[in-house]
C-alpha cells in the first residue's frame, strides 16, 4: 500500500476466544494484496504459519505445534463434505480455526497435501453470508462466491464470536481495498470507507502537501 495511505494505525486489536491460525502459502507472503496476514495483525489470539518457505527472518513454526489439545481444531474450507460452521457456535471447548490462505489452486493443494489438515473436521460458511459479504475486489476471484481471506475470517468469527468482531474486520477489509482501488481511479474518494487522509493524491502517494 502507498505509504501515505497506510492503515496500520487504524487496525484494531481484537480479543477472541477462538484461536485463528492462518496457513499462508509461501507465494502470498509478500503480496501487497494479501489479506490473511492483515487478519492476523488484528486478532490477538492468532498465528501465521507458512506452507513452503517462510520469509527470511521469520520463524517457521510447524502447523502441528498450533493444534493445542486444549482447543478443538477445525479447518475452514468449503469441501463438499464440510459441516456448516454454525454447528460449533457455543461449543464447550474453544475452537482453533485453521484457515488456508492463498489463491484457490494453492489452497486446494495445501488442504490436499498437508496431513495435519486432512485429518481435521471441515467447516464451511453459509451461502447467504458469503453472498452478502462479496464486495469490491483487488483480485479476480474466478467465481463470485469466493472470498478474500480476511472476509472469510470475518464471517467465520461473526458466527463463532458475534457480529461486533465480524464488523470490525470487515471495516478493515473495506478500508484496505477501497483505498487501493482509489489510487488507480476505480473508486471515488467519496466511496472510500473512512475517507482519504487530507492532502493525499492518488498518483502522488508520498507528497502530502
Amino acid at each position: 500500500m502507498h505509504r501515505s495511505l497506510c492503515i496500520c494505525a487504524l487496525l484494531p486489536r481484537i480479543a477472541t476466544r477462538t484461536r485463528v491460525v492462518l496457513v499462508l502459502h509461501q507465494l502470498e507472503a509478500r503480496k501487497p494484496t494479501n489479506t490473511g496476514a492483515l487478519a492476523a495483525r488484528c486478532l490477538e489470539n492468532s498465528r501465521v504459519v507458512y506452507r513452503g518457505r517462510a520469509p527470511d527472518g521469520v520463524a517457521a513454526d510447524p502447523l502441528g505445534d498450533q493444534l493445542s489439545i486444549e482447543t478443538d481444531p477445525l479447518l475452514l474450507y468449503p469441501h463438499a463434505s464440510a459441516t456448516p460452521l454454525a454447528a460449533w457456535r457455543g461449543a464447550t471447548n474453544p475452537i482453533t480455526l485453521i484457515v488456508p490462505d492463498g489463491t484457490w489452486p494453492q489452497t486446494v493443494r495445501t488442504c490436499g497435501r498437508l496431513r495435519a489438515l486432512a485429518e481435521l473436521p471441515c467447516a464451511s460458511l453459509p451461502a447467504p453470508a458469503v453472498a452478502v459479504a462479496v464486495g469490491r475486489r483487488l483480485r479476480d476471484p474466478g467465481r463470485p462466491d469466493r472470498l478474500a481471506t480476511l472476509e472469510a475470517v470475518a464471517l467465520a468469527l461473526g458466527i463463532l464470536e458475534g457480529p461486533a468482531v465480524r464488523d470490525a474486520l470487515m471495516r478493515v477489509y473495506r478500508i484496505m481495498t477501497e483505498r487501493t482501488l482509489w489510487t488507480n481511479g476505480r473508486v471515488s474518494a467519496a466511496g472510500v470507507t473512512g475517507g482519504i487522509p487530507a492532502g493525499v493524491r492518488s498518483h502522488d502517494p508520498l507528497k502530502l502537501g
